[in-house]
């Protein structure tokens, strides 16, 4: 089966290319650094994992709801439309619309692999650039275990959303270092950990809980590694430079809230496309998962410095300011902690499977 055969809309593989504006940042100071990003890459190395050995690909999704995720989930699920759909379709939608989403994973994974090596390049802490170096193999090993979800066990794929597309370009093509962090560590990484942790703690599927519990694990570091740098950068910034990355972020999070449309599958499913868009964007199961998606990013960006007039209305316009009062250390302390669990469980049915 070819990478081409499997994906249910035209794409194409290997053309995307784009000026990626990078200035290479050497540093001779080898003793110089912040202890705390030394710190985390120790523990970067210490949490390496195979993903050929600690996940059990030989278990399969479930064949009518791969994941084993609860209909309720579903934009349309109560609608008029998903009423009248025979059980037939209903199927063809809970695969389609799980299979778009692990796809838009792997897809994001790429765009991390690419994002964290031109940091190993630009950042000027040469402790941060031992660390990136760590996390350039995470997120490898992140794009590898989502290809075979895909390729394995979906067998189908969609190609890359524009908007996420578009956000990755922007991320990308900055020139300036912390700009890089901005998107990639702390805007697209704290949102995927939000979407991440749906699929590891709804899921009823082993499998597709445990991939993204552990890749969760590797995540949670991530953007710990985006907090520290920029939490020690930012309040240097003169007031432009602040209002730039600010409204940089405004837009960011205005797009990363209306990229899950999912349109592609409604385009294929045969249904009345506009209607069906409409009914779930206004979902109350879309509004509450939109929302969920900033519960790591809003304490963040007031970690960081970054909560300005602008940041506070939009985050204000999306209903999530209630966020910055969450304690982002014990959230993203519990990411990291369940997937240990799932090892347990594991170790567990091995060890009775050897008696």
């Amino acid at each position: 089966m070819t990478t081409k055969k499997i994906y249910q809309l035209p794409v194409e593989i290997t053309d995307w290319k784009f000026d990626g504006a990078t200035e290479i940042h050497f540093n001779w100071e080898y003793d110089d650094g912040s202890a705390d990003l030394l710190n985390l890459y120790e523990k970067g190395k210490q949490q390496q994992w195979d993903t050929s050995k600690r996940i059990d690909w030989s278990q399969e999704l479930f064949e009518e709801n791969p994941m084993g995720l609860a209909d309720e989930s579903i934009p349309i699920y109560g609608s008029p439309i998903w009423e009248k759909m025979t059980e037939k379709e209903r199927n063809w939608l809970r695969f389609n619309l799980q299979c778009h989403t692990i796809c838009q994973f792997m897809h994001g994974e790429q765009g991390a692999l690419i994002a964290t090596a031109k940091i190993v390049n630009t950042v000027p802490d040469i402790n941060a650039k031992f660390y990136a170096a760590t996390q350039v193999m995470d997120e490898a090993r992140h794009v590898e275990s989502y290809k075979r979800l895909i390729h394995e066990k979906f067998k189908s794929a969609y190609p890359i959303t524009d908007s996420l597309k578009n956000l990755l370009e922007q991320t990308l093509t900055d020139r300036r270092w912390d700009m890089t962090y901005l998107g990639m560590q702390v805007l697209i990484e704290g949102l995927a950990l939000a979407a991440f942790q749906r699929i590891r703690d709804q899921a009823s599927n082993n499998l597709a809980a445990a991939v993204n519990a552990y890749v969760m694990q590797d995540e949670a570091r991530h953007v710990t590694f985006g907090r520290m740098a920029l939490r020690e950068y930012y309040p240097h910034l003169s007031d432009a430079e602040r209002a730039e990355r600010e409204e940089f972020t405004v837009e960011a999070l205005y797009f990363m809230r209306d990229r899950f449309n999912q349109a592609e599958v409604w385009q294929r499913s045969g249904l009345p496309v506009d209607e069906l868009m409409k009914y779930a964007y206004e979902s109350g199961a879309m509004q509450q998962f939109r929302s969920r998606l900033f519960t790591r990013i809003v304490p963040i960006l007031k970690e960081i410095g970054l909560f300005g007039p602008k940041v506070q209305k939009a985050l204000g316009d999306m209903g999530v300011m209630e966020y910055a009062k969450i304690d982002v250390d014990k959230l993203i302390g519990n990411d990291m902690k369940v997937a240990e669990d799932f090892d347990a469980k594991k170790f567990v049915k091995e060890a009775i499977a050897a008696e």
